[in-house]
């Protein structure tokens, strides 16, 4: 199977999830508005194309199929890109991990544009302060144990006792954090081991090392999701 990534260009954002998923597996994928540009995906959101109708990117092409939402997609890549175990049960534990996995990053961008993402940062300045005070001092800390219990209970190794997309998830959760709020996540990661161990492992795997290194993988920047911005990372001026 040839796959076609819809996402926008010039970010990471929620298409990295998938882009992962389809570098770690080595399949056959085009990224669609890398070669045709962002208005590919403005036609598909308007309806000029029949078929399904994606509310937002990223969205996926497999054949007849248009999937879209990253876990949905995830989902449906997992078993055809040996991501994820062949049991039913834990390919919906797969699937509510990855869900999880969205509720973090939809706090993370709501960090940053807590009004409305229709809105300057710079216009939400004062509201995003305090939200990312709430996600560094308590939801943070809530969601990253829990995703330490995973870790414990699959094994140590893994989230699901054996590798999955789910592990590659984490990875690229923890990463955008330790872009997004590096002081924070010193403070919190000190009860981290087995994510962060998670992360050092999936980043030496043969094919993500040679993405990590190559141009396709986009640096994090402040037009993403995970945003650095010094006055939402440590208020008291360290971050």
């Amino acid at each position: 199977m040839h796959y076609q990534l819809f996402y926008w260009t010039g970010i990471q954002g929620r298409g990295e999830f998938v882009r992962l998923a389809l570098e770690d597996a080595a399949a056959g994928y085009e990224d669609v508005a890398r070669e045709q540009g962002d208005d590919v995906i403005v036609q598909y959101l308007d309806g000029v194309h029949d078929g399904p109708l994606p509310f937002a990117p990223p969205f996926l092409k497999a054949g007849r199929l248009l999937i879209a939402q990253t876990a949905n997609i995830l989902h449906y890549l997992g078993p055809p890109l040996a991501l994820v175990p062949q049991s039913e049960s834990r390919r919906w534990y797969a699937h509510q991990l990855q869900l999880t996995i969205a509720d973090v990053v939809a706090e993370v961008h709501d960090a940053h544009h807590p009004i409305a993402g229709s809105l300057y940062y710079e216009d939400q300045r004062i509201e995003a302060r305090r939200r990312a005070t709430a996600l560094r001092e308590t939801r943070l800390p809530k969601y990253l144990d829990y995703f330490e219990q995973v870790l414990e209970r699959g094994g140590r190794q893994h989230a699901l006792h054996e590798y999955s997309y789910v592990d590659l998830s984490l990875f690229q959760l923890m990463s955008g954090l330790e872009y997004a709020f590096p002081w924070a996540m010193r403070r919190i990661g000190r009860q981290l081991p087995l994510l962060h161990a998670l992360q050092q492992r999936v980043a030496q795997r043969p094919h993500i090392a040679e993405y990590l290194a190559s141009p396709r993988r986009l640096p994090f920047n402040e037009s993403g999701i995970f945003r650095h911005y010094p006055e939402l990372d440590d208020p008291a001026g360290a971050g």
